[in-house]
């Protein structure tokens, strides 16, 4: 059963330009894509999903790319939209692309940044667990809690990605706002793909990855060509895995130049 996801909406209806939707990363919400979602909207109508179990959408046991699929496929539906654009970031990456090859009709085009629908090894076990493991009931702010993090994570930008969720309850104590405990359990289908069998999307495709990143790797690349047969691969310089917040103004030329209604 499909939840219904929290959204935000951007831009205005525009005669011949289909909409765009935004879908961001594990441990990621929509307000990932403010700067770009208002930059993209000058040309059409963007929407912007907190997934499941992320931000403030529903909290669900099943965390998988189908339901994460049908979720996205629902909003389309209920917002009116019969067929739209497609640009999804790592876990997002992998449910639009899930999205365009079991509905393909839904689709217009394709955007995947940095990922590819292939398993990846365990990565996100020890983030997982380091956020679990923060006493919240003693945390006075996020710098103390950034203190704590940093003891295991010394990466100050993954920190920051992550704290984003660290939120205050209705107590005014401390809580995420992602469910860690599903995504503890379910690592193994976020970091998977589901197996596609003859499924193709037709349609075009730009998997964009950053120069710094080793999530794209040329082992992915005969899978992405079984799956997606018009796909085209651009790297982006100077840019890790969070591609669109390293390198911003080329990552918007990449997805304005390729999106063509």
């Amino acid at each position: 059963m499909s939840l219904r996801l929290h959204h935000r909406h951007y831009g205005e209806a525009s005669a011949g330009a289909l909409p765009l939707l935004l879908i961001h990363g594990l441990f990621g919400s929509a307000a990932n894509w403010h700067g770009i979602a208002r930059r993209l909207a000058n040309d059409r109508p963007v929407l912007v999903p907190d997934l499941r179990n992320h931000g403030q959408s529903p909290w669900d046991a099943r965390m998988d790319y189908r339901a994460m699929a049908a979720d996205l496929a629902a909003l389309l539906d209920g917002e009116g939209i019969a067929r739209a654009h497609l640009v999804g970031h790592s876990m997002g990456g992998k449910a639009a692309m899930w999205l365009a090859l079991s509905a393909p009709e839904r689709v217009g085009s394709l955007v995947v940044v940095d990922i590819a629908p292939v398993t990846y090894a365990t990565r996100h076990g020890a983030l997982v667990s380091a956020l679990a493991a923060l006493p919240l009931a003693q945390m006075t702010d996020r710098r103390a809690a950034d203190a704590l993090l940093a003891q295991t994570i010394h990466s100050a930008a993954v920190r920051g990605y992550l704290l984003q969720n660290l939120v205050h309850d209705r107590a005014g104590g401390w809580c995420w706002r992602v469910n860690l405990a599903v995504l503890a359990h379910s690592l193994d289908q976020v970091l998977g793909f589901p197996a596609a069998g003859d499924l193709q999307f037709p349609g075009p495709v730009l998997f964009l990855y950053g120069s710094r990143s080793d999530y794209v790797t040329g082992e992915g690349l005969p899978r992405i060509r079984a799956l997606f047969p018009l796909a085209r691969l651009r790297t982006i310089a100077n840019a890790g895995h969070w591609v669109y917040a390293d390198q911003p103004d080329e990552f918007l030329a990449a997805v304005s130049g390729f999106l063509k209604d």
